[in-house]
């Protein structure tokens, strides 16, 4: 009999590996892949950093909003008592990341899930019941999905006073249509498969059916799509701060610390540097992990 390094033999390995669920499998990939685990650490240290906003910067004995002429624009170096340096009117700029952060993530991870929760409920619907309502459905999607969401955002902007609120429900209104799509589209799949027959055959109600046969079964559909979708608000979200739209000031987020710094490039480039930096990274680990779990997730992966 064969046997691995561990003394297992082969047969019982496989045999352990077959009676894994999928999600159990892609738990076990996932944490094999260290690219994507690196990520997910990166994610989460920057999450709680600015989650610990408050505690940091008492410890450090900074304010975000206090502000003093005599040290403005002072680069890292050459700021004492200021790790990052300071912003334009003598901010300190670390804490002031620290807190754009806190409003920055939120946007981004708030407005995901809630797009997710209205995309997966309106895509189960639509896609078991079909009929009439199906119809409705899809030209909404269809006619949102024609235009560009940064057009329309701009439009909605521009008509009310942009804050983060207003930006988060704006961006959960044009933004589910793609989950729902997705999600439509899985369920027209499963809803003729055998088991699905097989269970309204025993009585199964139509919320059981939904709720205990279909949702489980898009569950790896839906969380890479949530990541993917969080990543693509935060690219939003700092693009319509670039153009003056975003939430605006006093409330700090990564995508305006970054639009009001570019007329101080030249003589504080840390002030463009670190909102930048923090921008990309937040939403290349986003990808990264969405690329992870989708290979996770995938049953034709070899283990």
């Amino acid at each position: 009999m064969l046997k691995s390094k561990t003394g297992v033999s082969t047969i019982e390995a496989d045999a352990t590996l077959r009676s894994r669920s999928l999600s159990q499998l892609a738990l076990i990939r996932l944490s094999n892949d260290k690219l994507s685990m690196a990520a997910i650490a990166v994610l989460l240290l920057l999450t709680l950093l600015s989650a610990g906003a408050p505690l940091i910067t008492g410890i450090l004995g900074v304010d975000p909003n206090t502000t003093n002429a005599a040290e403005a624009k002072h680069l890292p170096v050459f700021s004492a008592g200021h790790i990052l340096g300071t912003d334009n009117l003598g901010r300190d700029h670390l804490s002031r990341l620290l807190y754009a952060g806190q409003v920055s993530l939120l946007i981004g991870f708030l407005s995901g899930t809630l797009a997710l929760a209205v995309g997966v409920t309106l895509g189960i619907l639509t896609g078991y019941f079909g009929g009439i309502l199906d119809d409705i459905l899809y030209w909404i999607i269809t006619t949102l999905n024609s235009i560009p969401v940064l057009v329309l955002l701009i439009v909605i902007s521009t008509i009310f006073q942009p804050d983060a609120g207003t930006l988060i429900f704006s961006l959960v209104l044009l933004i589910w249509t793609l989950t729902c799509r997705l999600v439509r589209g899985e369920t027209l799949s499963i809803r003729s498969r055998e088991y699905i027959v097989s269970a309204k055959a025993v009585g199964a109600s139509d919320a059981r059916i939904m709720l205990v046969h279909i949702l489980p079964n898009i569950f790896s559909v839906t969380i890479i799509n949530l990541v993917i979708i969080i990543g693509n608000v935060i690219l939003i979200e700092s693009a319509l701060s670039f153009l003056g739209l975003g939430v605006q000031p006093p409330t700090a987020t990564w995508g305006n610390m970054l639009s009001k710094s570019r007329e101080f490039f030249k003589v504080a480039p840390h002030l463009v540097f670190f909102p930048g930096i923090l921008i990309s990274t937040v939403v290349l680990c986003l990808y990264i992990i969405g690329d992870g779990l989708r290979d996770a997730f995938d049953p034709t992966a070899k283990d």
